[in-house]
């Protein structure tokens, strides 16, 4: 594959199977929330502000107005970073301008240690923890299980990992936070997950699945770093983001609870050329305002292995430290 980081349209028809929007639909409005009540009564039995938060987040007049409490931070003497000498400010700029900043790199041995351990570590299969199984076994653990997996994380397995623990303390990291949210920017979420091509997939686990534009809403104001662990193309499930969709909204999806829309009706609104799609070597990384309209693509023929690395100005819950929704 083209080894130089790439910036595309977004995907057609081919990342974006119409059979999969259709699937995604199917489950109606009332069965999707339904099966998120259990983790929004957690998060809310946990900090009973989130509620608030969830409520107001979504709307732009409540997100502006939050933002203006947004504690300044000043510039500093830069601190020795893995990813070289970058601006700070200007990747807040380009965040606060686009919603996406993509010139990060991990670096090769830090990538390395970081696969080889999500190679050697067992993962959950589709966010359950009855399905653990090592990512090189795919094949035979959706055999083993009779049915298919989409994805696989490690959750608080990662934090075992010395170069993943590492990225997450960077200065660099730390210091875009702090310029973008405030100087009320901290660590929330470290995570790594597989994404698995596979040949069919049930329902709900495709609902489970991120196959359609959504916004993230943990928390008032939250920033995401991306890296991607293993090569990226078009055939491994490339991220995909809608450009200064964080800034402006449809009143319509200020309006509903629900997060994920789909992606005719996103792209109606911001724009086809908004939609970028992000394929890259091994190393490769980004940051991204996950207010921000984005999607994972289906893994067609090679699996994808990521990291994130999530700041947010809220204190963390212990779940969504590892990103693991609560079920029934």
């Amino acid at each position: 594959m083209d080894q130089t980081p790439t910036l595309g349209p977004s995907p057609t028809s081919r990342n974006q199977p119409k059979d999969l929007e259709t699937i995604a639909r199917s489950g109606g409005v009332l069965r999707r929330m339904a099966a998120r009540v259990p983790t929004y009564l957690a998060d809310l039995r946990e900090n009973p502000a989130w509620l608030a938060m969830f409520l107001l987040a979504r709307t732009m007049p409540a997100r502006r107005a939050h933002w203006l409490t947004a504690r300044k931070v000043a510039d500093t003497a830069s601190q020795p970073s893995m990813f070289g000498d970058i601006s700070p400010r200007m990747a807040a700029e380009a965040l606060r301008r686009d919603g996406i900043f993509t010139g990060l790199t991990l670096p090769a041995e830090m990538t390395n240690e970081i696969a080889q351990f999500a190679t050697t570590t067992p993962c959950f299969g589709n966010f359950d923890r009855k399905l653990e199984f090592l990512a090189p076994e795919h094949d035979k653990a959706e055999a083993r299980f009779g049915r298919s997996l989409l994805s696989g994380h490690h959750f608080e397995r990662i934090l075992q990992c010395p170069a993943a623990l590492a990225v997450q303390k960077d200065p660099l990291l730390i210091a875009i936070a702090r310029h973008y949210l405030g100087g009320e920017a901290q660590l929330i979420t470290t995570r790594t997950w597989w994404s698995f091509p596979t040949k069919a997939a049930s329902e709900a686990d495709l609902n489970k699945a991120s196959f359609k534009f959504h916004f993230d809403l943990d928390d008032w104001r939250m920033l995401k770093f991306f890296f991607y662990l293993s090569d990226v193309d078009d055939e491994a499930g490339p991220h995909v983001f809608v450009r200064t969709s964080h800034r402006r909204r449809r009143l319509k999806h200020q309006l509903t609870l629900l997060v994920g829309h789909p992606s005719e009706e996103v792209l109606s609104f911001y724009g086809q050329e908004s939609a970028t799609t992000l394929t890259g070597p091994a190393g490769f990384g980004f940051v991204e305002d996950p207010f921000g309209f984005h999607m994972g693509t289906l893994a067609k023929t090679k699996p994808r292995l990521m990291m994130e690395v999530g700041f947010g100005i809220s204190k963390p819950s212990r779940r969504r430290y590892h990103g693991e929704p609560i079920v029934r």
